[in-house]
């Protein structure tokens, strides 16, 4: 098996900081706060999770075999609204806890995700065969 380069330059000691300072704020959050709540009865073991699939992301270590997607779709009372909270969420731990390089290339790999869940988020609440407005 051939391995590849990191996407770029982070540690896994920073992703873990990241994860855990990401979610420390989450907990506070007025919007987010709530929904993460409904859904997450063991912090440590989704942080855990959470940054097995960041070290999977970008360092490419093969540690996290979930569905996003499905987490999120599944869930029921994720909305699209929430991801633009959740990446300026994100965006600031980023700047906080890592080198601007490293947090604008994280941040550029978190906004493309983010949007995909968005938009999976939001056709998974539309009404069988009801055609999407662009």
């Amino acid at each position: 098996m051939t391995a590849f380069p990191p996407r770029f330059f982070v540690t896994a000691d920073q992703i873990d900081a990241q994860v855990a300072a990401f979610y420390a704020a989450v907990r506070t959050h007025p919007q987010l706060g709530p929904v993460f709540a409904g859904h997450v009865t063991d912090w440590p073991e989704h942080e855990a999770k959470i940054a097995r699939f960041w070290r999977n992301a970008i360092l490419r270590e093969g540690v996290y075999d979930g569905s996003p997607m499905m987490a999120h779709r599944q869930a029921g009372d994720v909305k699209s609204a929430h991801f633009p909270l959740w990446l300026d969420l994100f965006d600031a731990t980023l700047q906080r806890t890592l080198p601007p390089e490293a947090a604008a290339a994280w941040s550029a790999m978190a906004h493309r995700i983010g949007r995909a869940l968005a938009m999976g988020v939001e056709e998974a609440r539309r009404p069988s065969g009801a055609v999407p407005r662009f």
